[in-house]
């Protein structure tokens, strides 16, 4: 290819060929503009200069078409990097790491929109996440100025992409930990969503959102209203809707996913009506509106127990508000601490920092909402295991083999799951889960019963009573189910365990491929499956069409059948089935619930 030099030094010779207009090359949108001495010339010399000019630009692009570039957004422009991918014939990927999407934070207020900034931002780092406790709750991290997002936009060999599929990750931690780029072991983050990316053909957007006290602390009423965390969220998510076209991606399919809190929040906005007409898709993983932990039905208690510990006065709920938010975030950060051992009741009731019905941005219990996203399609499921690590914290013993648990301790969760309907619920419930116990009480069928209790608690009924009313709401938009049971790899686990909460993260951001040695190949099978059925739902609608081949078809889910795929390793026809646990589910949905409060 001519040099840059050598081009304009032949465009300058043959100045008179330019009748005064001035000649304008395009490099990554900057434009240089020379404008030469004038002369009369003929109109074939003027000819020839542009058919150099054109050829000069043909082969500019060329050999810049895998990759954007600076980008213009509606704060500014922004640079990240160009990583390529291969040797022989390589593809490429934009990486974008800290973008703002808002303004530094306040406490206990909603977010506002960044005021943007002059010259060219460099995007090549993750920013800090939201402040929130440490892992070991003795200290804080992270910053009040922390709305900022990541973007990871696939490239051809041969043009740059555009009207891609764009899938938007939200995080999950219980809602009181976690940031956009996950959990990381040195550069190995968890969200990072380059294989998702280049194996799918999609744009992945991962971004952060406040947690804890500071994002969801309420006061029950305008005082304090809470939802801080979920209008981030909104705020992440209408940015795209508005900016991502400049990447390449098309504004009007865009797909929010999910993990636990995550994918509650996901559900959440798409429930909401701020959200109506900028979602296209949405996937939750382990998590829905309907989840018990989903929705804080008592906020003021928390709101006091935080305002008490740093001196802010509990008996007028403005005069609370008004206090703390002059107190120093990290002192309210870290007066709730989740409490890990020696609970009176059982781990889920402790998760105080959720989302509330405020009026406004969830105008009415979730349930009453689905209405609202008629028009979206929804994919959903959890792990075959997810409660075990909720067992595990209420009942330790379940993960020492040569430890046994008694009748009594089995009843005993029981009891601590069916508080609000008192000896009838409780009786009830343990009567259905023992009933297959037998007479000898093999300890590995009785662990096994508690890990599935709160399985079916905390995650797979209310999941299946979602997908059931998406389905009965549903005008145009299509319903899937899943359930993934690929068994975990925790050596410290017993055999018996298998996919537990959170299990499923490794496998759909693709990190079998991307850590090789870590993983066997039945892992990578898992992985590029997950991938491909999410980025080909993401695409068109339907897991089973789109970019990516898959092992089978994916039915999609009717209440008279309840189609659901089981996800793991051997992936085949048979993986299609029917009315998921559907005894426990009936139990939970319809005779517990109607059984009399106390």
């Amino acid at each position: 290819m001519p040099s840059f030099g050598k081009t304009i030094k032949e465009l300058l010779r043959r100045r008179r060929a330019f009748s005064g207009i001035p000649v304008c090359i395009y490099i990554n949108a900057v434009g240089i503009c020379v404008t030469p001495q004038l002369g009369k010339a003929p109109v074939g010399e003027a000819m020839a200069c542009l058919v150099i000019l054109l050829a000069f630009a043909r082969l500019l692009v060329a050999a810049h078409a895998a990759t954007l570039g600076v980008v213009y957004t509606e704060g500014g422009f922004v640079e990240g990097t160009s990583k390529k991918i291969g040797i022989i014939s390589p593809d490429y990927i934009d990486i974008f790491k800290g973008i703002p999407f808002g303004a530094p934070t306040k406490v206990l207020e909603k977010p506002e929109k960044h005021p943007g900034w002059s010259g060219t931002l460099k995007t090549t780092e993750y920013k800090p996440r939201c402040m929130q406790t440490n892992l070991v709750q003795n200290g804080i991290r992270g910053e009040m100025d922390c709305l900022y997002l990541n973007i990871w936009v696939p490239q051809s060999r041969s043009s740059v992409s555009s009207k891609l599929p764009v899938m938007v990750w939200i995080y999950g931690g219980g809602f009181l930990l976690g940031g956009g780029q996950g959990a990381n072991f040195l550069d190995n983050y968890l969200y990072d969503g380059e294989e998702l990316a280049l194996r799918g053909n999609v744009i992945v957007v991962t971004f952060s959102y406040r947690v804890g006290p500071l994002g969801f602390l309420s006061t029950g009423d305008a005082n304090a209203p809470g939802n801080y965390g979920l209008w981030d969220q909104h705020m992440a998510i209408a940015w795209v809707k508005r900016n991502i076209a400049a990447f390449g991606g098309d504004s009007e399919n865009i797909t929010i996913f999910g993990e636990s809190a995550g994918a509650a929040s996901v559900s959440l906005q798409t429930l909401t009506p701020y959200n109506v007409g900028l979602i296209k898709r949405a996937i939750g993983q382990s998590g829905v509106g309907l989840c018990p932990w989903a929705i804080q039905q008592d906020p003021l208690f928390w709101a006091k127990q935080i305002a008490a510990k740093v001196g802010c006065p509990v008996n007028d709920t403005a005069e609370l508000a008004d206090c703390l938010r002059r107190t120093d975030p990290s002192a309210i950060t870290v007066a709730y601490t989740l409490p890990l051992t020696n609970l009176n009741y059982p781990l889920v009731h402790y998760l105080a920092f959720s989302p509330v019905i405020d009026g406004d941005f969830i105008p009415d219990e979730p349930r009453n909402l689905f209405a609202n996203a008629a028009n979206v399609d929804y994919l959903a499921g959890i792990n075959n295991m997810d409660g075990h690590l909720f067992a595990g914290v209420d009942l330790p013993t379940i993960n020492r083999p040569l430890k046994k648990i008694s009748v009594e301790d089995v009843r005993k969760v029981v009891e601590g799951l069916t508080l609000a309907k008192g000896a009838e619920g409780l009786d009830i419930a343990f009567n259905l889960y023992a009933e297959n116990w037998g007479t000898d009480l093999d300890q590995e069928v009785m662990k096994k019963t508690v890990v599935d209790l709160e399985t079916d608690y905390i995650f797979l009924v209310p999941t299946q009573e979602a997908l059931a009313l998406h389905y009965q709401h549903a005008k145009n938009a299509k319903t899937y189910s899943y359930l993934f049971s690929h068994p975990t790899r925790m050596p410290v686990y017993p055999s018996w365990v298998g996919a537990d909460h959170a299990d499923d993260l490794q496998f759909m951001f693709g990190k079998p491929f991307r850590n090789p040695l870590a993983y066997r190949p039945q892992d990578r099978d898992v992985s590029g499956n997950m991938m491909a059925y999410w980025s080909n739902f993401a695409a068109t609608g339907d897991p089973s069409k789109g970019h990516s081949k898959v092992p089978t078809p994916w039915l999609t889910y009717t209440t008279q059948n309840g189609q659901y795929l089981e996800i793991n390793n051997k992936i085949n026809y048979s993986s299609m089935k029917q009315g998921l646990r559907s005894p426990y589910v009936r139990f939970w949905a319809s005779t517990y619930r109607n059984l009399p409060n106390l």
